[in-house]
This record gives structure tokens, sequence and C-alpha cells, in this order.
């Protein structure tokens, strides 16, 4: 399948389905995408790009333009925060208190602040990974204590469903959390006004329920190679 739609399709879209346009950001999901892909579509001024393996990522950092804001979205492993901090801007995958404790360690190492998205597990899946609701629930206060990381939202991939009521059920959900921790939240430490959430699959329902940014890939990159 070739690419079906462009950066300006996915733009013309979010001002149609989303509360608030302004506010979102289109992430092109460019994990095993070619570099010559991911230039096409910085010729469009696309310049947030979501990568899910960390070797990977880093090659491609270092071959691209310096302007683009990398995020890794895919699931981190110990033994690769020292690798990632200060190369991406966002990292939306902080499944447990151990990884946001590792990166909030090296990045006040390195003296800077990482921005982090929180994963959620809101179908309680085994073969995904996040936080379960009220897992995060009990360790929030802990989390925002951590140094050196800005949680900035909540980020989830729910369960796969042709049923779009029970999908956008998911999202209301996410959101219905992200609005009880804030209550919980000093924001001005951790903002906690992102939603990552909506694919290439049901973008429109997570644009309608609230996503600030939404994970697009071979809707824009073509089926990967």
């Amino acid at each position: 399948m070739s690419t079906t739609k462009t950066i300006a399709d996915i733009h013309a879209e979010i001002k149609k389905f989303s509360p608030h346009p302004e506010k979102v950001k289109l992430l092109a999901v460019s994990k095993k995408q070619s570099i010559d892909k991911i230039r096409e579509l910085v010729s469009q001024h696309q310049t947030a790009f979501g990568e899910n393996y960390v070797q990977e990522a880093l090659e491609k950092i270092v071959s691209l333009p310096q302007n683009i804001e990398w995020h890794l979205i895919g699931h981190l492993q110990s033994k690769k925060v020292n690798t990632i901090i200060g190369k991406f801007a966002y990292i939306h995958s902080v499944d447990s208190i151990k990884i946001a404790e590792l990166i909030g360690q090296k990045s006040k190492a390195l003296g800077v602040i990482q921005k982090v998205f929180i994963e959620v597990n809101l179908g309680n899946e085994e073969t995904k990974t996040g936080f379960a609701t009220e897992t995060l629930i009990a360790a929030w206060s802990k989390l925002i204590q951590i140094d050196s990381i800005q949680i900035v939202g909540l980020m989830a991939l729910p369960p796969a469903s042709e049923n779009e009521l029970i999908t956008r059920g998911y999202f209301r959900n996410l959101s219905q959390l992200q609005h009880d921790l804030r209550k919980k939240t000093d924001t001005s430490l951790h903002p906690l006004d992102n939603l990552s959430m909506g694919t290439s699959q049901d973008y429109p329902i997570a644009l309608q329920e609230g996503a600030t940014v939404i994970r697009i890939g071979t809707l824009l990159f073509g089926e990967r190679v």
C-alpha cells in the first residue's frame, strides 16, 4: 500500500474532529521506515516523529535534520535509559516507577529535565505494558516526586475493537483519568495537559475525545517494508 494521506490531509481532519485543533500535534510514526521516506514528510513540513526501537532511532537521529522533534513511543528497557536522555524531546512509554526513577536519575546527572508521558494499560492486557489505572492512581504521589522528569501527559493504546463505542469509551476513560490526576498535581511542575492517543485506525475518535497527540504511521508512510 502506498501513502494514502498527506500531512495536509491529516491536519484538515484534526481541524474537523478536534474540539481544540490548535493544541493537537501530529506525530508521524517512523519505525522501520527509511530515511528517504522521513525526508519526504519533512519536506511537507512535518517535524515530529515517533520511534519504537532505541537503536534504530539513534541511527536516524544522527542522519536527519537537527530540527526534528523525536519522540520515543516504544517500550523502554532499563538498560537503554542511559543512551536516550537528551536525544528525545519526549518519552511516551514510562510504564513503571522504576523506569521513571532511572530516567530522572540520568536526566539529573546530565542537568536536563526529561518530558515524559505515563503509559496506561487501559484494558489491563497482559500483552501490553503500562500502568493499570488503579496502580497508577496508587503510584501517582511517588511519580510526581521524582526529580528531573516533567510529566506532560498520559499515553495509551487501547484494546483493538471494531466497535466505535468501545474504543470511544477507552479514550474517555483516559481523559477522565487525566482530569482526576490533575487535581492531585502541581501542574506548574507537571502540566499533565496532553493525551497521546489515537493511531491510523482510530484517530478521528481519539481527536473527538480530546487527544492532543495522535500517532500516525502507515496512513502517512504506507506499509512498512
